[in-house]
């Protein structure tokens, strides 16, 4: 039963990568949405994820309920640390969500769901992005349960990479965008995509020097011998990435884009995992402390087993039924 718990890291892994990947574009969408010029593109911009949005958040559902099931201790700790946080994030989602329903709906009112839609994928983002800094950090932890304060999460460290995310996603977004769409709005999104993939850079870069630097533990992780010359391959794939993404950028290719973006993302995720590893509470928890009991996560496990596989065969149904490009007089309803 000693893979259990190893077991479960890997699945609420996996399920935080394909949400960031799926939900991220679409917050991107939300966070380029005031800068778009007329009402007929950001009609286009939401109907592009219209239809596929609200399945996109399944994975975040899964990742705490997964989290909750396999490791309370760590669920307890992470709660009490970044309450406040992930509170606002809910309430933004919350307003997000609403705006969806009711923006194609309204008329006079129209302008303040377009501001709700903005501004909760803005709020969401951020959240998420200094969330992940304060993880980084650490947390303060006495006989197993948080002993900081309620304002410990935010640091200069944690607003700039809830600022990062925000560049990250609407990376994603303006990437996505050229994929489904065509014309001046497609022009558009070119444009903005080179200004996010740039500002994205820079901030992977500032983050990568500032984190090492800010830990001992992760700096002896990385720059360590002979880890260095093993964990080198990661900032050189993302260079590779990143070369190629604004190569076809500049080509004006369609799909690529979207995909080496979501690399990049990918291999970021890879060096916080490499940073990390083992800690689930960094500094206090191993994933290993922080399990339940091995019946627990077993009897959980039977009905990840049968969920997951439908969850995913949805979401790919989904993406395969809404494919292609989205056209003006369409309507989400």
């Amino acid at each position: 039963m000693a893979i259990l718990p190893f077991l479960w890291v890997c699945i609420i892994a996996f399920g935080v990568a394909v949400y960031v990947v799926l939900d991220g574009f679409d917050l991107g969408i939300g966070i380029l949405f005031p800068f778009a010029r007329s009402h007929g593109h950001r009609d286009l911009m939401m109907n592009s994820v219209a239809p596929v949005w609200d399945g996109n958040e399944t994975w975040l559902v899964m990742g705490g309920v997964g989290l909750l099931a396999a490791f309370p201790k760590a669920y307890a700790i992470l709660l009490s640390a970044l309450y406040l946080p992930l509170m606002l994030m809910l309430v933004a989602l919350i307003f997000r969500g609403v705006s969806f329903e009711f923006r194609f709906k309204a008329h006079r009112s129209r302008y303040l769901w377009d501001i709700a839609f903005s501004a909760g994928s803005m709020l969401t983002a951020f959240c998420q992005g200094v969330t992940l800094g304060a993880v980084i950090q650490g947390f303060q932890v006495a006989d197993g349960r948080y002993a900081g304060g309620p304002f410990d999460w935010l640091t200069p460290f944690s607003t700039f990479t809830g600022l990062a995310v925000v560049a990250g996603y609407s990376l994603l977004g303006s990437t996505w965008l050229i994929m489904k769409t065509e014309g001046n709005l497609q022009d558009w999104c070119y444009r903005v995509a080179k200004l996010c993939f740039l500002l994205m850079l820079a901030a992977i870069a500032v983050v990568s020097l500032w984190t090492p630097f800010a830990q001992p533990a992760i700096r002896e992780r990385w720059f360590s011998l002979p880890n260095f010359f093993y964990l080198s391959q990661v900032p050189f794939a993302t260079f590779l990435l990143a070369v190629g993404c604004w190569y076809s950028l500049h080509r004006r290719r369609s799909h690529a884009p979207f995909f080496l973006s979501v690399g990049l993302f990918m291999l970021a995720y890879l060096g916080l995992i490499i940073s990390l590893w083992p800690y689930i509470v960094p500094r206090a928890l191993t994933y290993e402390q922080a399990s339940a009991p091995a019946s627990s996560q077993l009897f959980v496990l039977v009905g990840f087993a049968v969920i997951v596989p439908v969850i995913l065969t949805y979401t790919i149904g989904s993406y395969y039924i809404f494919s292609g490009k989205v056209k003006t007089g369409e309507h989400y309803h």
